[in-house]
């Protein structure tokens, strides 16, 4: 009896995704199934950015489909293709931009900077095109952390070319404005500002945004909630009680205006003595895990506390790109790829599939 296509379907529907935790029929995966004889094709179809773990996926796929009788060659193909998913209703989408992830924290001093550019940098170690939009007008870190420096290009006057490093594309306030020139503004022009710096960025065809927003949950912060178009956001916190406190409001204010949470990263973690290698949970333990089984979110993954994760972004090299092959290195990658599968299974975005009405006369 010559194998069917219902042969080799059924036998990927009891493979699972070890990202996704769905078998790759069922997260509409499998494209482009094809039997000539005993030659199987089979491309398959990622929905989250996976460059590392490729591999890895062929191999189980051909094992796999190899097992079936009448078999004597398998040809596997991974790729990824990344989708634009929905955002707040009412609020405007940013053009070449598919999908923005917020980075916030209730509490200021936890770490959210550095995890946003770490994230970025994984996001686009897996593949994806990535930008990174500083929104703490008061405090811009990002610069100094891809150790950026000069003004933007703009080519009509209006609009601003983004400046990129590590194979990221970057836009902050902190281009625009002297090192040492503070910020006095209030609110309304804070919020202009981001906006300015959002819009008016050329960005170019991104798989992801992030934006690494200002801590606190005050009225400017619930402003930009409102007015940039998220996807998705990671709330980021330290085991500590009073810290956990903000991030929790910081997770509800999201709640507020319907954005979905991705998940929880728990920064400083532990401590790990340099001299004799003792870990201790310096701001207490399980905290992170506790809030995430109260709101019903994910634990994304849980960082040290570690003088190299320092040392490198305030240096302009953050982990991801000063230490690839770190432990370090590797959890910022475990915790991008957890994120994006999470986004990947938001509902999507149509708009930009509905036709346009003309109406002319003639």
């Amino acid at each position: 009896m010559p194998l069917s296509e219902t042969q080799v379907q059924d036998a990927l529907r009891s493979l699972i995704d070890p990202n996704t935790g769905k078998d790759f029929v069922a997260g509409k995966s499998v494209r482009h199934l094809s039997i000539n004889g005993g030659h199987v094709t089979v491309e398959i179809v990622l929905d989250y950015p996976a460059q590392s773990v490729i591999a890895e996926i062929r191999q189980l796929v051909e094992q796999q489909i190899r097992a079936l009788p009448e078999v004597s060659n398998v040809t596997v193909g991974v790729s990824s293709r990344i989708v634009s998913h929905k955002v707040q209703r009412g609020v405007p989408l940013i053009p070449n931009v598919k999908n923005i992830i917020a980075v916030a924290s209730g509490k200021g001093g936890v770490g959210k900077s550095t995890t946003a550019v770490n994230l970025a940098l994984a996001l686009a170690a897996e593949g994806a095109r990535v930008g990174i939009l500083d929104a703490d007008i008061y405090g811009p870190s990002q610069p100094q952390m891809l150790g950026l420096s000069g003004k933007p290009e703009s080519s009509d006057g209006k609009s601003m070319e983004p400046l990129e490093h590590y194979g990221i594309q970057a836009m902050s306030i902190g281009f625009l404005v002297d090192i040492d020139t503070p910020m006095v503004w209030r609110g309304p022009m804070v919020v202009g500002a981001l906006e300015q710096l959002l819009r008016d960025t050329r960005w170019k065809d991104l798989d992801y945004l992030v934006v690494d927003l200002p801590p606190g949950t005050g009225d400017i912060q619930l402003t930009l909630a409102q007015k940039v178009p998220v996807t998705g956001a990671i709330i980021v916190t330290t085991p500590q009680d009073i810290a956990l406190l903000d991030a929790r409001k910081g997770l509800k204010m999201f709640e507020k205006v319907g954005i979905p949470i991705l998940g929880i990263v728990e920064n400083m973690s532990t401590h790990i003595c340099s001299a004799c290698g003792h870990e201790e949970h310096i701001f207490g333990a399980g905290g992170a895990a506790r809030m995430c089984a109260d709101y019903q979110t994910e634990l994304l993954g849980s960082l040290p506390l570690d003088i190299r994760i320092r040392e490198q972004t305030d240096g302009g090299k953050p982990t991801v790109v000063a230490e690839p092959q770190s432990q370090i290195a590797a959890t910022y990658g475990q915790i991008a790829r957890k994120a994006a599968v999470k986004l990947a299974g938001l509902s999507q975005d149509y708009s930009n599939k509905f036709p346009n009405i003309v109406i002319q006369n003639s």
